[in-house]
């Protein structure tokens, strides 16, 4: 096979180019469609282009000059579907000859506009004929791009379109790449320097991206890895060391860091993808540069940052310097450069989204290239149809309801220098549920408050007395036990005496769940205001039979149950008070 470079100067000989000008170069902004063309240059050779064949002239007539068709009739002697053929020129200054059996007109003001729509239609036929093999090859050089990894059984699969998504971007600090020695740890094997869940919602009105501190203490489980000659090895887990040593240390590959993420917040991711310094600074420069906000002045030796107080435009080095430097900003430690990293992202994100970079030919094949270069993917993304299948269920999302925010930690207290996190268990516990449950960290339509409206209804309205309460107790989660010692409770201390132990339930629950009929929406109350149940957490539906053959209610207890008598507090679809959190949509300053 001929070498990457060689397949761009064929594609470009192919349509007259052979002086190594970008293709993305030829396409240029018609003034008078709004639309973008294709140009080729007048002094390269180029394929000719058979003008339309003329229909002989009636018998008993000369040659048809002047003659146009009637608007919104078929164009004589149109031979080729989907296409008007233009009438012959006539001569400059002579007035065009009215039609027989009818009345002469005034000429149409929009003739230019509609001359220019044929020459341009006639043009795309050409680019859909000459450019058809210069796109496959193109196709094909994007695809020997990519670099691809096993995943060793740590995803899901692979994303699907009709299920929420969950996507783990690693950055690492390897020194891979020309001009990037000067960054990073010298000897390092390329640890998870940087890592982001990013989870998109089934209906894909909202994403989070959770940034996971590389200083986090964490359990890194066994990880079989697939090895460069093919075979497997189990690299041993180890327990109670930094989250950035589950990707290069001891062998380890992004499956591991998978293996972790799924370890520590019970989300499965669906694939990967690993980004190293290049990235930053091709995909900047391919898109022009993104503009960022500083709150003060930062001048930064470690990572060679030089910037002015106020908007900056940055692409490049400068780029990279920007979301690597931390002693500069906040606190100077890791969790103050994630804060960058996600200003950063937000910026790059509504660059993208913008019509100056989606109505670019040139900036989306630029894109295009440097993306396929620049990232490593699992094997379930290892072609450019599944990368572009990816980015189109990740284009329906609105930047205003991408979430920013990072797992809620607390300084390690078993250090007395403080160089390492913890999980805050008060709170990190329901973030992660958040994302399992795909519910969202913000506000999206009014669709959501319309639920969230009917969801608080389920608890107003009047209330059975606890004796006409009927209901089946499963265990769904909590600790064994757990069902006989709430039926216990519910009859002895809240008079709920028409209730029954049902067992096991068939599947675990995160949450505790309550799911009745709607005649029985006022036992439902009743019993959901004895155990602290929020509206969330009931289930209109359909009642089923206890041991009596009655209809009763199903109570469910989840892995949140906190014992009997203990009030639950289901999510209130919010994050927890103290997380930290931004949207993509806006601009904020670093300080």
């Amino acid at each position: 096979m001929a070498p990457t470079e060689d397949r761009t100067t064929v594609d470009a000989q192919g349509r007259g180019r052979a002086d190594n000008i970008d293709p993305a170069d030829q396409w240029v902004l018609n003034p008078n469609t709004g639309e973008y063309e294709l140009r080729l240059s007048p002094s390269a050779p180029q394929s000719a282009v058979p003008s339309p064949r003329r229909p002989p002239a009636p018998e008993g007539r000369g040659p048809v000059h002047n003659r146009t068709a009637a608007p919104g009739r078929d164009t004589p002697g149109r031979d080729m579907p989907g296409r008007e053929v233009p009438p012959p020129r006539r001569r400059r200054g002579a007035p065009p000859e009215p039609l027989p059996g009818r009345r002469g007109r005034r000429p149409a003001k929009k003739a230019k506009t509609k001359k220019v729509l044929l020459w341009t239609g006639g043009v795309m036929a050409f680019v859909l004929v000459a450019g058809a093999g210069a796109a496959y090859l193109y196709i094909e050089h994007l695809n020997d791009n990519i670099t691809s990894v096993a995943d060793d059984g740590a995803s899901t699969g692979g994303f699907q379109k009709d299920k929420a998504i969950n996507i783990l971007l690693i950055g690492t600090d390897k020194r891979t790449g020309k001009g990037n020695e000067g960054y990073g740890d010298s000897g390092s094997v390329g640890h998870a320097d940087t890592t982001i869940l990013l989870h998109v919602s089934k209906d894909r009105t909202n994403a989070t991206a959770l940034s996971i501190p590389r200083d986090l203490i964490v359990d890194v489980p066994d990880c079989p890895t697939t090895q460069e000659d093919g075979s497997q090895k189990v690299i041993p887990g180890t327990q109670d060391v930094r989250f950035n040593t589950s990707l290069g240390q001891d062998g380890r590959t992004p499956s591991c860091t998978m293996r972790t993420v799924t370890e520590l917040t019970g989300v499965k991711p669906d694939n990967f993808m690993v980004a190293d310094f290049n990235a930053v600074k091709t995909l900047t420069s391919a898109v022009g540069g993104v503009d960022v906000c500083l709150a003060k002045d930062i001048k930064d030796p470690d990572s060679h940052l030089d910037l002015k107080k106020g908007t900056q435009h940055i692409s490049g080095e400068t780029a990279l310097a920007f979301v690597r430097t931390r002693h500069a900003v906040g606190f100077g430690g890791d969790l103050s450069r994630i804060s960058l990293q996600q200003q950063f992202l937000s910026a790059l994100m509504r660059k993208l989204k913008s019509n100056d970079t989606l109505s670019s030919p040139s900036k989306m094949l630029k894109l295009a290239e440097a993306g396929t270069k620049a990232l490593t993917v699992d094997s379930q993304l290892d072609s450019i149809g599944k990368l572009k299948d990816l980015g189109m269920e990740l284009g329906k999302l609105d930047t205003k309801n991408l979430t920013f925010t990072t797992v809620p930690v607390i300084d390690n207290p078993a250090e007395k220098v403080k160089a390492t996190v913890v999980l805050n268990e008060s709170t990190a516990p329901e973030v992660f549920d958040m994302i399992k449950n795909d519910i969202s960290f913000t506000e999206v339509k009014q669709k959501k408050k319309q639920e969230a409206a009917a969801v608080a209804a389920r608890l107003k309205g009047t209330k059975a007395a606890a004796s006409e309460v009927r209901v089946r107790i499963l265990n769904g989660g909590a600790p064994a036990g757990s069902a006989q010692e709430t039926l216990t409770w519910l009859q002895n201390d809240e008079g709920v005496t028409k209730s029954e132990n049902g067992g096991n339930a068939p599947r675990t629950l995160s949450r505790t769940t309550l799911e009745y009929a709607p005649d029985q929406a006022d036992q439902a109350r009743r019993l959901a205001d004895i155990l602290g149940l929020s509206g969330s957490a009931m289930k209109p539906g359909e009642s089923v039979t206890n041991s009596q053959g009655l209809p009763t209610m199903t109570l469910t207890l989840g892995e949140d149950f906190k014992g009997a008598g203990v009030k639950l507090n289901g999510s209130s679809g919010k994050a927890p008070e103290g997380v930290q959190k931004s949207t993509a949509d806006k601009v904020e300053c670093a300080k």
